[in-house]
């Protein structure tokens, strides 16, 4: 007997491609940039760099979107109007405007030329379907809409009779997003499932499947990666993660590039035009995501939160905002102790998502020299040490936001990676060793690369490092010789191949660059990651 539950639900809208911006080493900074001058009140710089861009790139979308903003903060709606209409032309759709950021987008909504515009669409479904919390019996889909909204799903086995309904709204109090979630699934199973926000005849359509039988063996493949800047010419990255069909994607950090910690709007903004791409739409709608954030998502380049809960004043409204706009199974300890870390397994995988932002603790804080920084903060450590210890699986996978191996960031940038937490680092370490825990594999993000890292220990089996950080970015870091492999030339994303059915299980890593090539690929067995009885002389 299957159960349905739907919590809450919000859709997404199409967006035509941007122009063309080779060469341009950051675009993603230029309209956030221009955004965060409008929501500073320098709205006149924000007009002149959007003019002075769009001299150069004359169809640019993003350019006309900042142009409509910053004309409807200033009171010429006329002038905000005849942007608008013009990104519309250009390819950009309507419903962006409807998504806000809504304070500043606000002048426009109370005009009745744009209302007449709006109606002429009628849409309410703005961003998703998303999908995450899959399991082998679960389900969630997230979704966002133009206003509070009733909301529709059915779902249907792909190959089986029978259809299941559920029902629900969306609310203004998270940014109008919501989870729909489904119950009573079958294990390893391909689902069909359709989404109607309202009344309206338009319905998303798209497929999943969800996970194998939990703590049994099984093949199967996931995709990871981070530094996923909006660049509009790399976009089509999400179309070839797609047609991949992983069973989940990871998100390392620097999923989204904000680096506005105290700008909501800005925030908002990033996540919303990364959201409206069809590309990404077409995405999120039939593979499962789980996300972490880094230090451009969270707050500043190398910065981070501190040991306290509530302070800086900006974390936990930063944290708010990144659990609007994911479909996580977990946020750290929830309103009580907000974090990014989770952990969740797909058969007998275990995959462990590190915070290594929220509560970390670098260098002198008020003025007193800190004598042991901390990359996870205590709470989140004891969790990790706790989730170890108690974990069956075959493999299990450490994700950080930053490198593992030392070396893998040059000069004194290398002091925000693990390198700048020898001591935290080498207690994670010597306790898989001292509980001879078996079949650990790291994974990390932040370097924009793909590299494999191999990291000897002399009281175990070594440690291998899977990083991969240049899934969407135009800016590259340099290889480095101290690894494995190490590539830079295009973007990028990482495949993990699990087959835990052999009698010596196996992962296999691959790198996988934006036209589909496979460039590096390596394959380690379960034996290579096992503590033997001489494992400590």
């Amino acid at each position: 007997m299957w159960k349905i539950f739907i919590v809450l639900s919000i859709a997404c809208w199409s967006l035509m491609p941007s122009p063309v911006c080779q060469g341009l080493e950051q675009y993603k900074r230029i309209s956030r940039e221009s955004m965060a001058q409008i929501v500073d009140g320098n709205y006149d710089a924000a007009i002149q760099t959007s003019n002075d861009y769009l001299k150069d790139h004359p169809d640019d979308l993003e350019s006309m979107y900042v142009l409509a903003v910053a004309y409807a903060q200033i009171g010429r709606i006329e002038k905000s109007l005849f942007y608008v209409e013009s990104a519309v032309a250009a390819g950009l759709p309507l419903e962006r405007f409807l998504a806000g950021p809504r304070d500043l987008l606000q002048p426009l909504a109370e005009n009745e030329e744009f209302q007449a515009l709006a109606a002429e669409i009628d849409t309410k479904l703005l961003h998703g379907p998303m999908l995450g919390c899959i399991t082998d019996t679960q389900a969630r889909f997230w979704v966002r809409t133009a206003v509070e909204a009733a909301v529709n799903v059915s779902v249907k086995e792909a190959a089986g009779p029978g259809r299941f309904s559920a029902a629900g709204r969306t609310e203004a109090k998270t940014d109008f997003t919501g989870i729909v979630s489904v119950t009573g699934l079958k294990p390893n199973t391909r689902y069909e499932y359709e989404l109607r926000v309202a009344d309206e005849s338009d319905v998303t359509r798209a497929r999943f499947k969800t996970f194998p039988p939990p703590g049994r063996p099984a093949r199967f493949d996931i995709a990871f990666g981070g530094c996923a800047g909006y660049t509009p010419d790399h976009e089509r990255m999400w179309n070839l993660i797609a047609s991949k069909d992983p069973l989940a994607f990871l998100f390392l950090g620097d999923n989204v590039y904000i680096d506005n910690p105290t700008r909501q709007a800005v925030q908002q903004y990033c996540y919303y035009r990364r959201q409206s791409r069809p590309e990404y739409r077409a995405f999120t709608a039939k593979t499962p995501l789980f996300a972490i954030y880094d230090d451009h998502d969270f707050t500043v380049d190398d910065g981070w939160g501190g040991p306290d809960v509530d302070q800086p004043a900006w974390k936990i409204p930063v944290w708010k905002t990144f659990r609007n706009n994911w479909n996580n199974p977990a946020y750290g300890g929830g309103e009580k102790l907000p974090g990014c870390w989770f952990d969740f397994s797909i058969a007998d995988v275990h995959f462990i998502m590190l915070d290594g932002r929220t509560y970390r603790v670098k260098g002198r804080r008020q003025g007193v020299e800190v004598d042991r920084p901390s990359m996870l903060g205590p709470v989140q450590k004891q969790w990790l040490f706790e989730r170890l210890k108690a974990s069956r699986g075959t493999f299990k996978v450490l994700a950080s936001p930053v490198p593992w191996a030392f070396g893998s960031k040059s000069g004194r940038g290398g002091m925000d990676t693990w390198e700048g937490f020898h001591e935290e680092r080498e207690e994670i370490f010597s306790f898989l060793a001292r509980h001879k825990i078996d079949g650990v594999i790291l994974l990390s993000a932040d370097r924009h690369r793909g590299d494999a890292w191999k990291i000897e220990r002399p009281d175990g089996y070594p440690l291998y490092e899977f990083e991969n950080a240049r899934l969407t970015n135009i800016h590259y870091h340099p290889t480095m010789p101290g690894a494995l492999f190490s590539y830079n030339a295009k973007c990028l994303f990482g495949q993990l191949l699990f087959d835990t059915t052999q009698a010596d299980p196996q992962v296999t890593y691959r790198i996988v660059t934006i036209d589909d090539e496979p460039v590096y690929t390596l394959t380690l067995k379960k034996s290579q990651l096992t503590h033997t009885d001489d494992s400590h002389k």
